[in-house]
């Protein structure tokens, strides 16, 4: 005889907890204890549930399990960054970052099992595209790494692998958990969303209540380049791109952030610089200058210092704000997929 595949408890938003309750023959507050151990306690057993009766325990599990994650692999850098390779049941694995800084942690997070999206420079599209994640996935991974730091998350940034508007209704589910006092209770303006510029999706974001922070990679302000680098947004123009994100900024009035990784020869160019100027000068923006994560074997290589350095004058003088993002990692597997790509 067959056994029933038990349910994962993780994957069930309230309204299904509750109904899963109901056939336990278990009232409806039993659901919010549950939430409460697995959301903000992040228990791997049913025995820690200890506001829960034996008997109900023993119920649990028989029918259902905890999902979660495990580790696969961890890289600690000098700078106290630390990077995971996590799987999950099904045998898919994806990568997280965690960053710690005084008395604060940021996250970084995986919303998809590799990319469709096809940027040249990047280690995850190499692997190609496994899988979106769900809500409960992309959640436990900003769990796991507050539990392995012993700090909770303060702020957490949905660009690791995956474009997370290509999972959009999953991400946005994700990020109202990780925001709800249900569960981690992380300020919506400490949690960053970033996408290759899906144009459809970031007018959908325009229209979300909530003060989610919203970044967009760049990389190239000139179509033909962009287009080149950036195969997966072909169809989405810079020019449509533009008006999308200047519709976001007179709905929402926050400034979004552009990520721009440098590339020596490529993308460092003055025509670049005036390309860049030209799409940012005069809008609510923040420009953010990556020294690009070098890749072996790869025929991109990172800007010079001096560069970068030039980039941020120049856009500075021209009224964009601009930062050159501080690397953090570079001892160990630091770009995305890179880590997944060695060792999964």
């Amino acid at each position: 005889m067959r056994t029933p595949q038990k349910v994962n408890l993780r994957a069930l938003d309230h309204d299904e907890l509750v109904a899963f309750m109901a056939e336990l023959g278990e009232p409806s507050f039993r659901a919010k204890q549950v939430e409460d151990w697995i959301l903000k306690k992040n228990v791997r057993s049913f025995d820690d549930m200890t506001n829960l009766s034996k008997a109900l325990r023993a119920k649990l599990s028989e029918r259902a399990s905890l999902g979660g994650v495990t580790l696969a692999t961890k890289q600690e850098s000098e700078d106290g960054t630390r990077k995971y390779l996590l799987k999950f049941a099904d045998g898919v694995s994806v990568e997280c970052v965690g960053m710690p800084s005084k008395d604060r942690l940021s996250v970084c997070v995986s919303t998809q099992a590799g990319c469709a999206m096809g940027c040249l420079f990047c280690a995850t599209g190499k692997s190609g595209f496994k899988r979106n994640l769900t809500p409960a996935e992309i959640y436990d991974q900003v769990a796991f790494v507050a539990e392995d730091f012993g700090h909770r998350a303060t702020s957490v940034v949905l660009m690791g692998q995956g474009e997370p508007f290509a999972n959009y209704d999953n991400t946005l589910e994700a990020m109202r958990l990780l925001n709800s006092p249900d569960g981690l209770g992380i300020g919506a303006r400490h949690i960053t969303v970033s996408t290759s510029g899906l144009v459809p999706q970031i007018r959908s974001f325009s229209h979300e209540p909530e003060q989610f922070c919203l970044a967009v990679s760049l990389h190239s302000a000139r179509q033909e380049l962009r287009n080149e680098l950036m195969p997966g947004v072909r169809k989405h123009s810079l020019k449509r791109l533009h008006d999308a994100m200047a519709d976001y900024v007179n709905r929402t009035k926050r400034r979004p952030t552009y990520e721009y990784a440098m590339i020596a020869g490529v993308n460092d160019t003055e025509e670049d610089l005036t390309a860049l100027i030209d799409f940012t000068k005069g809008t609510l923006c923040h420009v953010n200058l990556i020294r690009l994560n070098e890749l072996p074997g790869s025929r991109f290589k990172p800007s010079s210092e001096e560069k970068i350095e030039r980039f941020k004058k120049v856009l500075t003088a021209y009224g964009v704000e601009t930062t050159i993002r501080e690397s953090r990692g570079n001892d160990i597997d630091a770009a995305c997929g890179q880590l997944r790509q060695r060792r999964g």
